[in-house]
């Protein structure tokens, strides 16, 4: 049996990390995002994400600005304080205008929300380096 991260032609899939603590966009962009063949893990809250990324690295982030327990900016500055997570890409999203903010603090890219998920895999292979 092939690992998750495998096609059934062997070939690899980009790992994507959704957070956001709204379930509706999660499932939909889960769902989506599957459907482009990426592999999806996802989490409601900042607070799990230094705990995942250590577990199985995923190749993007992408990451609501404001979560259930923190902001999703917390965790970007976390993660570009780690030498290991450094230079893991990272998009955040927001419905406010905080660009600026998540750009400043390490972000590769920003999308205001509501955004077209169909925008996504072309980001999200540029970022991991598939094109």
């Amino acid at each position: 049996m092939l690992p998750s991260s495998y096609n059934m032609e062997g070939l690899i899939l980009s790992k994507i990390l959704l957070v956001d603590d709204d379930r509706t966009t999660v499932k939909l962009l889960q769902t989506l995002l599957e459907l482009d063949g990426f592999v999806i893990s996802t989490s409601s809250t900042g607070g799990a994400v230094m705990g995942m990324v250590n577990d199985d690295t995923p190749d993007v982030i992408l990451m609501d600005y404001h979560l259930s327990d923190m902001d999703g900016v917390d965790v970007l500055r976390d993660l570009r304080a780690s030498d290991e997570f450094a230079t893991l890409p990272i998009v955040m999203t927001s419905g406010l205008d905080v660009e600026e903010e998540v750009m400043e603090a390490g972000a590769n890219a920003f999308l205001v929300k509501p955004f077209e998920p169909d925008e996504l895999p072309g980001l999200f292979r540029s970022l991991a380096g598939e094109e």
